[in-house]
């Protein structure tokens, strides 16, 4: 029988996608002021995958990821995802942009084997945690590279994304080494 025992700190990720620059910079400052500095930020991109969001937040969507330098502990996941909901309503409640959600924040976390989400949505592949929140595993790494599943978003699967995650995952793992206080871990040159 195997022993619980408690998970590595994890990476966390904000995913965040708007069509006002400003709106990302507002919404990444009220985030940096919850979970400490973003170490790495991705560029903008085009959010064009989907119309689902069009109607409540307009067109030509971008999105950009943030990786922070503070690591979380994994079971903080669904209080960041109530927490970048409360943020979005602050943002949308102040009612300076025209579209009822001028922006979308959705956070996760990477630790060495995959990259998940948090959603309030329940599907066949999410799991619920707890307070309304689900996780999906939306990308796993596996022979040196993050892989979709059937279910993966088609944004995940750009090729600047994975390139991102990959360059997120090669810090976390020097953050983790440095955490443990181990060389093993060190990113690999």
């Amino acid at each position: 029988m195997a022993n619980p025992r408690t998970p590595d700190p994890a990476l966390f990720i904000v995913a965040a996608f708007s069509r006002h620059e400003d709106a990302f910079g507002a919404a990444r400052e009220a985030v940096e002021r919850s979970y400490g500095p973003v170490a790495l930020a991705s560029e903008p991109f085009l959010f064009d995958q989907t119309a689902y969001y069009e109607p409540t937040m307009g067109a030509g969507l971008r999105k950009r990821l943030w990786a922070f330098h503070d690591l979380i502990a994994p079971d903080r996941l669904p209080e960041s995802k109530h927490h970048t909901n409360a943020l979005e309503a602050s943002i949308a409640a102040a009612g300076t942009y025209p579209e009822p959600r001028p922006i979308n924040l959705d956070p996760g976390y990477m630790v060495l084997g995959k990259f998940l989400l948090a959603t309030t949505k329940d599907q066949a592949h999410r799991v619920y945690l707890r307070d309304g929140i689900f996780a999906e595993v939306t990308l796993h790494y596996h022979a040196g590279a993050f892989h979709p599943w059937p279910w993966t978003y088609a944004d995940y699967r750009l090729p600047e994304v994975l390139a991102f995650l990959e360059g997120a995952r090669t810090y976390y793992r020097g953050r983790l080494a440095a955490a443990r206080g181990l060389a093993d871990l060190a990113p690999r040159t």
